[in-house]
């Protein structure tokens, strides 16, 4: 696969998955037995199906969201995207209700692809700079007593 190619293949996850809302766009550019590995799967690891209802779970809790990737590198048989994501928080997440903040978050995604689809991803991304915004966790400010010294 060429890297406009796999640009392509990946540029459907932001524009057609996440800012469309549109989750059989999944099946098409993920193999059904893709794996995808990051701190929003059960156990740090999902399949196509555990992806897809993530995706959905921040949809309903972020509706607005809007993914944009920053930077595509090609690997060969990898695609490795920087991509920032913002949205509002007008829907419930797991043991979160709705507080109408307005989130922007960053992360780092790595698609390994195959036969022209995604068969494995592993991304890491701000989720404490996502619980901060939300006022789910606090933490200090630099420079307050609360810092070491």
């Amino acid at each position: 696969m060429s890297f406009k190619d796999g640009k392509a293949l990946v540029s459907r996850v932001a524009d057609d998955v996440w800012n469309r809302g549109d989750l059989t766009a999944a099946d098409a550019v993920m193999a059904p037995d893709a794996r995808y590995h990051g701190p929003h799967m059960p156990g740090g690891t999902g399949n196509r199906e555990t992806w897809k209802a993530a995706v959905a779970m921040y949809r309903r809790a972020f509706p607005d969201s809007h993914v944009v990737f920053e930077e595509l590198i090609d690997g060969g048989d990898r695609v490795v995207g920087r991509w920032s994501a913002t949205g509002t928080h007008t829907g419930p997440l797991p043991g979160v209700p709705p507080t109408r903040r307005r989130i922007a978050i960053g992360g780092i995604t790595i698609y390994r692809l195959h036969d022209g689809r995604i068969v494995e991803a592993w991304e890491q991304l701000d989720m404490l700079g996502m619980w901060k915004q939300l006022g789910v966790v606090s933490l200090p400010e630099p420079g307050s007593a609360a810092e070491p010294s």
